[in-house]
Parts: C-alpha cells; structure tokens; sequence
C-alpha cells in the first residue's frame, strides 16, 4: 500500500515537473518582479524620488550589487533585506530587465 502510494506521488510529481520548467520560460519574469521594485525605484525603474535610477543600466552591474545587498557587502538601509528574497535566477531576471528598459 505505502509502494503504491509513494509510486502514485512520484508519478504525479514527475507529470507536473514539465510545467514548472516551463514557468522559467515566462518572457514576463523579469518585469513581473520588478513591479516590486517600483514602489521605490520608479515604473521600468525609472525613478521620480530621489532614488538610484535602474533602467538603462549594465546587466552585470546591476546583478553583482544584489548579489553584494544579499551577502550583506553592500551597505544598505532595506535593500540587503529585500534582496535576501530573491534567487539567483531572480536578480538575473531583474538585472535584464532593467537593463533593457530606456533611462531617462
């Protein structure tokens, strides 16, 4: 009974296995994340208050300063604790996004 069980769970993980790949494809991933960026750094991280513009700005740079908020080398009021959220996959995602978006 306990096989059966275990071989039926497996199965239904392994059919939705392909789904969540799938998600990583989302060609929205970046910018859908990002949206939680704007409450500070502006829409398309163009910013209006004061803050670090984003957009327009090199990929590379922008990923190693969350990777250097995240590891706590960057010093930061919230951004070393927001950036603790998010997966590698995640800054990268963001880091092209907003460097693909045009600076004003």
């Amino acid at each position: 009974m306990i096989r059966t069980l275990f071989a039926a769970a497996f199965v239904s993980g392994a059919a939705l296995a392909p789904s969540a790949l799938a998600q990583g494809a989302d060609p929205n991933f970046g910018r859908n994340l990002a949206a939680a960026c704007a409450n500070c750094h502006g829409t398309n991280g163009v910013s209006q208050q004061g803050m670090p513009n984003l957009a327009g700005r090199e990929r590379t740079d922008l990923a190693q300063q969350m990777q250097e908020f995240r590891a706590g080398k960057r010093p930061a009021t919230i951004m070393h604790q927001l950036s603790k959220g998010y997966t590698d996959e995640q800054i990268d995602a963001l880091a092209a996004y907003f460097s693909a978006q045009k600076a004003r």
